[in-house]
């Protein structure tokens, strides 16, 4: 049995970047579990797990442009150091905001100046080449309505 479009996947993975630093990992843990050719995981993951078998393990190269994209340059913009509280003031640090629109943003502090911060809401991982070390441990004909697990939403370290 072959991963095809439609089936319910479980996949064992860990994510690691250029430098073999692991980000995220599901090894010991619950698989990730979604319904193949619906786009309910990275484009670049999904595209290497077509047509692998069930038990296969392979390691999957994801390049930004199918994974979180390229880093956008007008997603950093400069904040008074003063709006930012003291404690939120280190590199990394997540941040929740309103933008002008009314939505809620979760930016990351990328610089610290003297007299600004400057924070980025482009994706953590935006830029940067994933490889995945997978494993399909399941495969289920057919489709398959809810997703569990999975990369949207999950934190991510960086």
């Amino acid at each position: 049995m072959n991963v095809s479009k439609g089936d319910l996947v479980s996949v064992e993975y860990t994510i690691r970047l250029d430098d073999d630093r692991v980000i995220e990992t599901t090894v010991g843990e619950a698989p990730l579990s979604y319904t193949h050719g619906q786009n309910e995981i990275l484009q670049g993951l999904e595209a290497g797990l077509d047509g692998m078998g069930l038990g296969a393990a392979k390691v999957i190269t994801v390049k930004p442009a199918d994974a979180y994209g390229e880093i956008h340059p007008e997603g950093f913009f400069e904040v008074q150091r003063d709006r930012v509280p003291t404690e939120a003031q280190r590199l990394g640090t997540k941040l929740e905001t309103t933008a002008p629109d009314g939505r809620v943003v979760f930016p990351y502090v990328a610089e610290i100046r003297p007299n600004v911060i400057v924070l980025d809401l482009n994706h953590p991982l935006a830029g940067r080449t994933l490889r995945f070390d997978v494993r399909v441990v399941d495969i289920q004909r057919g489709e398959r309505q809810l997703v569990t697990g999975g990369m949207r939403g999950r934190e991510t370290k960086t």
